[in-house]
């Protein structure tokens, strides 16, 4: 082994061992009179502030997977591996309207998932059981996919093998079972910084050997020789749809992926939440440049590792900065696939513990028992995602991944509409809801992975994109899978609640209340334990962001 690279691992060991070390020790962190409450374990007593929280949606969102994958598939097709990019910059405004009303009604009622709010909405703790099982299958190879990542780290360093996948996993499990959400968050804030150090030393590495006029050159190259069609440094003409329709769907998606839905609940009031929703697009300005890493990567002549696309990232930091940064570069991909993977165990197991395990198995489960029951069903998920992805191929999880992002876009008529109106009947939203899982899944199942010169080299789920020309259009654009889905959800649940109340068939009880939608922390006697992180609340803004939303929002449903 050279020194250089008893360098890099020296300073990975360091770095990764002493921060998972800090994270399991975060029950310390402001400890509150109990944890033994799963609004204190699972959602940080909702008592982050705008910084805390702030670093918390950078760990929880712009997870390792996302440093790894869309610098790899920049590498490996070019132009269309920017679509991370729009994807991110769209989340901003959908954040700003849907988040804060979220927040709001489940700070009102002392929701924990947004299940639990689809069940208060629509008076259907079937239709609540249902969109929590959704999001528990679509979150599972969520968390399998940040382990490749964190293996594909691995496995650049030079760590072959299981065991140190599992030993990552298992220190990582320890961490959120002791101390809940707050470990992940404490870890946010100390990735981040390394994020920051590290953007910047890419920027003046980048400079100093040659600039991205000489890598894009060459990445024009490669993509014109490619045998690949559609390699292009720029989007093809046939893809603008494709490209679109991905973008807006997976914003969609995102905002009901129970993982999101935690960070948002952590926070401490709305304001929170608003100013975070305006700040989000800088961390566009990261993911940007980590896309164009991959074309860095073509002009430098790395080759990933093993054969390994997932391995580009890594390996460019191995093959062209200098040992010590490569180092820091390794153990701030790791942490950042440790910080969401720790935060979709903890979703999941709030899903199951208050949807499933209180609603259907132990109604009078108390606060002790849940907490318990999720810290458990937390431990399960990442070792369970670990071991998925060592007696699997990889890449299976990542179809798996790519299914769960069209499953969870189908619970949006519930969790995101019924924001805004409770005319969907119950019974409709049901039958929306398994239409669009069933169709969904069906069209991922039909569309094959084609090579270059057209023949098949997978039958079954080889893409999201749906070509139009199966739909009988005369257009060679193709559209994203998870939104037709979405079209055929909406379409059964509109069509049957025209139905259903044209008969009088009554739909459920709305246990929620126009001005829950408005709630904030300074709006009631509510006490969230607001110095626990950030200090004490501020004055009460409750009343100004009334004023604020309802100017931009008519409806108040």
């Amino acid at each position: 082994m050279t020194a250089d690279r008893i360098t890099e691992i020296t300073l990975f060991a360091l770095l990764l061992g002493g921060m998972l070390a800090l994270g399991y020790n975060a029950a310390r962190w402001r400890r509150p009179k109990t944890v033994d409450a799963l609004e204190e374990w699972g959602v940080g007593g909702r008592a982050f502030g705008n910084w805390v929280t702030w670093f918390l949606l950078g760990g929880s969102m712009y997870t390792a997977y996302t440093y790894i994958a869309v610098p790899a598939v920049v590498y490996g097709t070019g132009a269309i591996g920017f679509f991370a990019v729009p994807f991110a910059v769209v989340c901003g405004p959908l954040m700003y309207f849907l988040s804060t009303r979220t927040w709001s009604v489940s700070h009102a009622h002392g929701f924990v998932t947004s299940a639990e709010f689809v069940r208060a909405r629509f008076g259907s703790r079937t239709l609540g059981a249902l969109v929590a099982l959704t999001g528990i299958a679509a979150t599972m190879p969520y968390i399998a996919v940040q382990l490749v990542a964190l293996k594909a780290t691995f496995a650049t360093i030079g760590f072959s093998g299981e065991w140190p996948l599992l030993v990552a996993v298992t220190v990582a499990s320890v961490t959120t079972f002791k101390s809940g959400l707050r470990a992940p968050t404490l870890l946010s804030i100390l990735k981040d910084l390394l994020l920051v150090w590290l953007v910047l030393m890419m920027l003046a590495m980048i400079a100093l050997t040659g600039g991205f006029q000489s890598a894009f050159t060459a990445a024009n190259q490669r993509y014109a020789t490619d045998a690949s069609a559609v390699s292009n440094l720029l989007l093809p003409e046939n893809a603008y749809l494709g490209y679109l329709s991905l973008a807006v769907g997976s914003a969609l998606a995102v905002f009901v992926y129970p993982h999101a839905v935690t960070v948002i609940l952590a926070a401490k009031d709305r304001t929170a939440i608003k100013h975070n929703a305006a700040a989000s697009p800088v961390y566009c300005l990261a993911l940007g440049l980590f896309a164009l890493l991959g074309v860095y990567a073509i002009g430098q002549g790395v080759v990933p590792h093993d054969g390994d696309v997932n391995t580009i990232t890594p390996q460019v930091f191995h093959d062209v900065f200098p040992n010590w940064i490569a180092g820091i570069a390794y153990a701030t991909i790791a942490v950042a696939a440790l910080i969401p993977a720790a935060v979709m165990s903890i979703a999941a197991a709030n899903l199951f513990t208050r949807c499933i395990y209180r609603e259907y198995l132990r109604p009078d489960a108390t606060p002790a028992e849940e907490t318990r029951v999720s810290r458990y069903l937390s431990l399960l998920a990442k070792v369970g995602a670990a071991l998925f992805i060592l007696l699997l191929d990889p890449a299976f999880s990542i179809d798996l991944q790519l299914i769960g992002g069209v499953l969870i876009l189908q619970t949006v008529p519930a969790a995101l509409l019924g924001l805004y109106t409770a005319w969907l009947h119950r019974a409709a939203l049901i039958a929306g809801l398994l239409a669009g899982l069933g169709s969904g899944v069906l069209m991922l199942y039909l569309i094959p992975q084609r090579a270059a010169d057209g023949h098949v080299l997978k039958a079954h789920f080889g893409g999201s994109s749906w070509p139009l020309r199966w739909l009988g259009l005369d257009s060679a654009a193709s559209v994203y899978v998870g939104l037709l889905a979405l079209a055929v959800n909406l379409g059964v649940a509109v069509g049957l609640t025209v139905a259903l109340r044209a008969i009088g068939v009554p739909g459920g009880r709305d246990a929620t209340r126009p001005d829950d939608y408005f709630a904030d922390a300074g709006d009631e006697d509510f006490q969230r334990l607001g110095d626990l992180v950030d200090g004490r609340h501020p004055a009460p803004v409750g009343a100004h962001s009334r004023i604020e939303e309802r100017s931009f929002l008519t409806d108040r449903s």
